[in-house]
């Protein structure tokens, strides 16, 4: 990349600090470039707090001549990268610290000048260096950044539930579910979160935005949503371990809809019963969510599992590991064996030939001289470190080398997890 372009990488300011302006002008070319509309001062005061809660940090490529006359002006970044701290369920209970990247955008007019790259190379080397086994991010589009090493780690889909007559499920209720002020997820929504963060393989920590969200404090589109209405569910001994925020569609949708803004439960039961409530809701006869899992128990628990029409099967966590031993020396395993795997790394961060041995669910990873059992890049083994994508799927795509016979499906069996991984938190 040539001279005509900076590099800052910065925490975001408060308003009235030095530094305000320049979160500002990150936060509205971020705006600018997943093209939304924009923001009001006060939207962009809530969204730099939410940020600056979240311990975000915000870099930026600038222009370091005088732009083109009557154009943007040159403290308007002409791209954004954003990355903040959480921690990753990396199966059976266990939590793994991870370096988030989000507000990725390059303006169109300055493409291809490996801006993108220099950035993403620099953060990914931080983070490395900082003792960060794995980054995550979510992709807007998926040809983008399988070439930074990232791998597709879980799946969502779309789905739109019939709650007419038909809707029955084979279920016995053992908790309670009681309409609240959506205001109380405030402080409960966190909670209840941490309690299915601590149990769902491929959860991710969530920021600020969902707590408000989820109390319709905000709204994906900007501003308070009185719309939103709220429902807890309570466990035999009465704490709440579930929830769902929801709302009406409108008159004008036949039928007569139901959207769920947030659903989280903690629980088998808490879920199931928090759909039978939704179920039983007067004249609403359609129920959509925008981030079930694909494996739903839902559909399993229902008599007439056809209740359920799944759309827009997705990517949605996509990982990428910067450490190998520690990631996965880190994870407890279901299976006991030895496999050689060689890793490739365009990015030269973790490449190398290592020998994965698991006794008793616990790994020992070591430099290996040996043959490879599977030869695969860093992108297929973030894609299998959670378990949700099979090793003997993508040996088939010659995305895994498999060289000796079996070695791909003892590694499906070494990296499964306890439960389907999925991820509620987008960012």
């Amino acid at each position: 990349m040539s001279a005509e372009y900076e590099i800052r990488r910065f925490e975001p300011a408060a308003p009235g600090e030095s530094g305000y302006p320049e979160a500002t002008a990150w936060d509205n070319a971020v705006t600018f470039g997943f093209h939304e509309e924009r923001r009001t001062d006060e939207r962009v005061r809530e969204s730099i707090a939410m940020s600056r809660e979240d311990g975000a940090v915000f870099t930026g490529a600038y222009q370091t001549g005088q732009p083109a006359p009557h154009s943007l002006a040159s403290e308007i970044p002409v791209a954004t990268f954003g990355s903040r701290p959480s921690t990753l369920n990396i199966g059976f209970g266990r939590l793994l610290d991870a370096h988030l990247i989000t507000g990725v955008t390059v303006r169109t007019s300055h493409r291809r000048r490996g801006l993108l790259r220099r950035m993403m190379t620099e953060d990914l080397a931080l983070a490395q260096g900082k003792g960060i086994a794995i980054a995550a991010l979510t992709a807007s589009e998926a040809s983008i950044y399988g070439r930074f090493g990232f791998g597709v780690a879980t799946s969502e889909q779309s789905i739109t539930v019939d709650t007419s007559a038909k809707f029955q499920l084979d279920h016995l209720p053992v908790g309670t579910v009681e309409v609240a002020d959506p205001k109380v997820l405030l402080e409960l929504a966190p909670q209840v979160f941490a309690r299915l963060h601590g149990e769902q393989p491929g959860s991710i920590g969530r920021q600020e935005f969902y707590r408000q969200l989820a109390a319709g404090a905000t709204s994906r589109e900007g501003g308070p949503d009185s719309k939103v209405k709220v429902a807890l569910h309570y466990a035999p001994d009465g704490t709440v371990d579930g929830y769902v925020s929801y709302r009406f569609g409108g008159w004008d949708k036949t039928p007569a809809t139901m959207e769920i803004v947030d659903l989280v439960a903690a629980t088998p039961a808490a879920y199931l019963e928090l759909w039978q409530y939704l179920a039983a809701i007067d004249l609403v006869e359609r129920i959509t969510w925008n981030e079930s899992p694909v494996d739903n128990p839902l559909t399993w628990a229902l008599t007439d599992p056809r209740c359920v029409a799944a759309s827009n099967p997705r990517d949605m966590l996509w990982l990428r590991i910067l450490d190998v031993r520690q990631a996965l020396e880190t994870r407890h395993f279901a299976a006991d064996g030895t496999v050689v795997l060689r890793v490739t790394d365009g990015l030269g961060l973790t490449a190398g030939t290592f020998s994965l041995e698991v006794r008793d669910g616990a790994a020992r990873v070591t430099a290996s001289a040996a043959a490879p059992d599977l030869e695969l890049d860093i992108a297929a083994l973030s894609s299998i470190y959670l378990g949700a994508v099979n090793p003997v799927s993508l040996a088939a795509a010659n995305r895994v080398h498999e060289h000796t016979p079996g070695a791909a499906f003892l590694a499906a069996r070494l990296f499964a997890v306890e439960r389907p991984a999925h991820c509620l938190t987008h960012f």
